[in-house]
């Protein structure tokens, strides 16, 4: 067996590093549980989350991830998609504390107090075009394009200071009415 530390392994390591420097300086455990991500038995929703950022950085999916067969992973991909699939976390407020946090514990101490604190309200068109069945896509009016095109609307909610801008939240929007939402299948609209 070699002992030569291959490029990929720390990589990895100094990845997974990276992470759990950034969960424990933005208190991540305190965010998540104020966002309602409990976890009955088994694994924290720490470690779940953890694992979703480092697929992220690690430019995988959690299904090459298994193929490869990474040791790391201490529960079932049911497990994860089932947290990640909760509906009774807030996905939105957890991006807001998050955002909070970062800004408190880095921005804020790097900036004087003279800079004016804005928040930026984005509407945005997110073009589906080649898309057919996807949920809830909606036929909307493109005021940029002067056109009707297939998609959504993105809302976006953005925190900035003049120099930094920090995104805080985003949702996907789709047309208030009926006939506008493609396939028109009824769906409860309260």
């Amino acid at each position: 067996m070699s002992k030569i530390i291959s490029q990929n392994d720390y990589d990895s390591k100094q990845i997974t590093d990276s992470i759990r420097y950034f969960f424990e300086r933005f208190h991540l455990s305190a965010v998540l549980k104020a966002s309602n991500a409990k976890k009955s038995k088994g694994v924290t929703p720490l470690q779940i989350v953890s694992y979703a950022f480092a697929l992220v950085f690690r430019n995988k999916s959690m299904y090459m991830d298994m193929v490869l067969g990474n040791s790391e992973l201490s529960f079932a991909k049911d497990t994860y998609y089932r947290f990640m699939n909760s509906i009774s976390i807030n996905w939105i407020r957890f991006t807001t504390l998050l955002a909070a946090n970062i800004c408190k514990e880095s921005i804020a101490p790097a900036t004087s107090e003279d800079r004016v604190n804005a928040l930026i309200i984005d509407d945005s068109t997110y073009s589906r075009s080649c898309s057919k069945k996807v949920e809830m896509l909606a036929k909307i009016y493109d005021h940029a394009k002067n056109m009707y095109l297939y998609g959504f609307r993105m809302l976006t909610l953005g925190w900035t200071d003049g120099n930094t801008f920090l995104p805080v939240n985003h949702i996907l929007l789709s047309s208030s009415s009926k006939c506008q939402v493609n396939g028109c299948n009824p769906i409860d609209y309260r």
